[in-house]
């Protein structure tokens, strides 16, 4: 039972123990981080939040020249270096009791986050062949599921104690959980690095790559679902619905599982882009139907009967989560030059950060104030988003097929990877 949960043996499953390792760690941390940096540091929650917002703005600015840095000097090397920098971030934590430290520590963990996420993504492409990057990526995405709900926990036992010992542990795991990504990662074969730029090519070629931005930016689209469980759903349960409070950890436990069990299962016919491309408008179609039963979640004045309509929600919306993830990480390695995947993830990977920074303003106001109209209009936003990824993508294919036919001969070429 355990080991289809695993990914082949060899990279794939060092990659695999690699993000197990970061991701307990992180568990914990996204737990405590904020009763802590309130509790112990002296910060009020709009400290918090502006200082959040700007690290994670920054964060996603830093991720392309950080991926670019990747493919010109070597993925391998870069990550290791990338998670040594995370695990100074967090261990910053442990001193810092003043807004302008808090700061510093909070940019320096996105840039180093963001960077990092763009160098293994460079790393994976040159260890795993390409159709089979996004059965690993699935594997890679349950085994940070199994890590986050370990983290969860043991952050768990951390809030139950309350005293600033057990906040100072976490944070002490979770950077020591880099340093042992770190070792992992430096654990696993050289990748090359990239070609030299050819005569006239742009230091950072994605930028100028717009059927490429468009593509990035629908994913960005798609993952305005992200800040939905841990901030728009609770909220939308607290003051709309008659669900009891504790259903909030159940839904969060809910779709955690669903990803570790069936994650692997739904991303395994997603081999190239027709396949991501039904992948994703199908999670559209979910995601939709999804809304609409957290809309109607409102209407039952009975307590069991919202809650039976939540977990429904939250049920499908975890399946359009899934087929979401595997299709759009088909679509960005796919079109991503096989020379420039580090800058290329960067940049593919900024809707992260940006669903984290603009994703609770949007969807509070959205949800909060319009309510169940405000969620059939994030139902249709997604579901049109889901289908124009398609046609996007296959501009973006065609456009880099033509730059390939374009290029001199023996230069780095923008070629499909």
């Amino acid at each position: 039972m355990t080991i289809r949960f695993l990914p082949a043996p060899g990279a794939p499953r060092r990659l695999a123990a690699a993000q197990l390792s970061n991701s307990v760690g992180d568990g914990a941390y996204y737990v405590c981080s904020a009763l802590y940096f309130t509790r112990v540091v002296g910060l009020s929650p709009a400290q918090i939040g502006l200082g959040l917002t700007l690290a994670w703005a920054v964060g996603s600015v830093a991720g392309v020249p950080l991926g670019a840095l990747a493919d010109r000097r070597g993925p391998r090397g870069t990550s290791v270096l990338l998670a040594l920098a995370t695990a100074a971030s967090v261990a910053s934590f442990l001193f810092i009791r003043s807004f302008p430290a808090f700061l510093c520590a909070v940019v320096l963990y996105a840039v180093s986050q963001c960077g990092l996420a763009a160098a293994r993504q460079a790393l994976l492409a040159g260890l795993v062949a390409p159709r089979e990057r996004t059965g690993v990526l699935a594997h890679l995405q349950s085994t940070l599921n199994a890590g986050l709900a370990l983290g969860a926990a043991l952050g768990g036992l951390a809030l139950g104690a309350g005293t600033e010992r057990a906040y100072l542990v976490v944070f002490a795991l979770d950077a020591v959980s880099f340093l042992v990504c770190a070792a992992v990662l430096r654990g696993l074969p050289p990748v090359e690095p990239a070609p030299g730029r050819a005569a006239g090519e742009p230091r950072l070629a994605v930028l100028r790559d717009r059927p490429y931005a468009l593509v990035t930016l629908l994913n960005a689209v798609l993952l305005l679902r992200m800040p939905l469980l841990s901030l728009a759903i609770p909220l939308w349960i607290a003051e709309r619905t008659q669900a009891p409070g504790w259903l909030v950890s159940a839904l969060f436990v809910l779709n955690t599982l669903a990803v570790m069990l069936f994650q692997v299962r739904l991303a395994r016919p997603v081999t190239d882009l027709d396949s991501a491309g039904r992948a994703l408008r199908l999670s559209g179609v979910v995601m939709a139907l999804s809304c609409a039963v957290f809309a109607v979640s409102a209407v039952p004045s009975s307590g069991w009967a919202a809650a039976a309509l939540l977990v429904a929600g939250a049920a499908l919306q975890a399946d359009a989560e899934m087929r979401q993830s595997a299709g759009s990480w088909q679509i960005g390695f796919s079109l991503a030059p096989a020379e420039r995947i580090g800058q290329y993830q960067g940049f593919f990977g900024t809707g992260v950060p940006v669903a984290r920074t603009l994703g609770p303003l949007l969807l509070t106001a959205l949800l909060l104030l319009w309510g169940i109209p405000g969620w059939l209009l994030l139902g249709g936003l997604l579901l049109a988003a889901s289908f124009a990824m398609g046609p996007a993508a296959r501009r973006a294919e065609a456009r880099a097929e033509e730059r390939a036919r374009r290029a001199p001969a023996g230069a780095a070429s923008p070629g499909l990877s």
